[in-house]
């Protein structure tokens, strides 16, 4: 007979509750053995200002000026860290989101302009949200080839481009392998054929600024319109946490709505309710890790990726392409990784498999410490 779960009539006391919540959170996994996973444990302060903000609204940012104007101040920070102090854009629950508007933006746009067919072109490697990008926004969505880096391949990307190509897209980070595309190129052909250019860094964009080797790939490139980036990965904020950022302020008023009967006149995000706890989190993790701060936890990160690397090498298994960022990819036979990726997870470890090519991918993530590296080298000598 089927269980049945409804409310009851009367509450539970608070301890029943707080036991029940022991018990479901014991069920989740802890990040520590977590190897898959671009998100990592929020730092103290960002959990700190979320609690302090937790019933702030910004959907009706009127009633709460002070979470306005830390949202504001969060859209110059990481605007200036990309190139452009003087971007516009909000804080959004994450680059899912982030891309939708960007797109939206410039296909709302395009529709006002008479154009009906519409497309846009992204890398192989794009992220999944831009398969909803093509049911929500009703556009095609054209997949570039890549090249031997597993970056998009500039030509594949001309190609694709036609009369009623209204957007390309480039990965500064990309899920899988933590490639970053040439958008300098790319840059250039969005400039010479009018094409709106997002940059999707949400991964990427709290790393790129902080690797010892330089990247050009933000707002610092004229063609780049518009760039998505989360908080809530490398960022340290709490979950939701991302943001979008346009050049041009125009592009917000494609995508505002009448709202009468709140504190403000418009609205361009994308849900209404919006919490004001992730942009005060966002915001007070900033201030306190500063530039300087951001950059340690990022060189800790590739410190251990270098780490890891090495370790594979010596017991005979190579990544796929050498790092760029703090993302790994182990290449072993087809058939091997699978057995491979179960063997680990039966030790404890959650591991991820890429599409293609077929390989275990690792993000070492600020919970990532040396002595887990360690432990998972040896876990991995002994399965492989």
């Amino acid at each position: 007979m089927e269980h049945k779960i409804k409310m009851e009539e009367r509450g539970m006391s608070r301890e029943a509750v707080e036991s029940l919540l022991q018990e479901k959170k014991r069920k989740d996994l802890a990040y520590e053995k977590i190897l898959s996973s671009m998100c990592t444990y929020p730092h103290e302060i960002a959990a700190y200002a979320y609690k302090m903000f937790l019933e702030s609204n910004l959907g009706d940012s009127g009633l709460f000026r002070g979470t306005k104007e830390m949202e504001d101040e969060v859209i110059r920070m990481i605007g200036a860290l990309l190139g452009n102090e003087k971007a516009f854009g909000y804080v959004s629950t994450g680059g899912t989101e982030s891309n939708i508007q960007a797109i939206r933006a410039i296909r709302n746009r395009k529709r006002k302009e008479g154009l009906s067919e519409m497309n846009i072109i992204v890398p192989e490697t794009a992220h999944f949200s831009f398969d909803k990008i093509a049911d929500i926004l009703c556009i095609e969505v054209r997949k570039a080839a890549l090249d031997e880096q597993l970056r998009v391949d500039v030509n594949s990307v001309e190609s694709l481009i036609d009369d009623k190509t209204i957007g390309m897209v480039g990965i500064a980070g990309t899920t899988e392998f933590g490639q970053i595309d040439p958008i300098k190129e790319l840059s250039v052909i969005a400039k010479e054929k009018g094409i709106f250019l997002l940059v999707d860094a949400a991964f990427g964009g709290f790393v790129i600024p902080f690797l010892e080797e330089r990247y050009e790939f933000d707002f610092s490139l004229e063609g780049v319109s518009s760039i998505s980036i989360d908080p809530h990965k490398m960022g340290m904020s709490t979950i939701p946490a991302g943001c979008i950022l346009f050049r041009e302020e125009s592009y917000l008023d494609e995508l505002a709505v009448p709202t009468p009967y709140l504190t403000t006149k418009g609205q361009f995000s994308l849900i209404g309710t919006r919490s004001g706890a992730s942009a005060a989190a966002t915001y007070a993790v900033l201030k306190y890790l500063g530039r300087e701060g951001l950059k340690e936890i990022v060189s800790e990160c590739m410190k251990l990726t270098r780490m890891l690397v090495s370790g594979a090498k010596a017991i005979g298994v190579s990544p796929v392409i050498e790092p760029v960022m703090n993302v790994v990819t182990l290449s072993f036979p087809a058939a091997e990784v699978e057995r491979v990726a179960n063997a680990l997870e039966e030790r404890g470890w959650r591991v991820s498999i890429t599409r293609v090519p077929k390989a275990l991918r690792l993000v070492i993530m600020p919970h990532v410490k040396e002595e887990t590296v360690k432990l998972f080298l040896e876990d991995l000598a002994e399965v492989v």
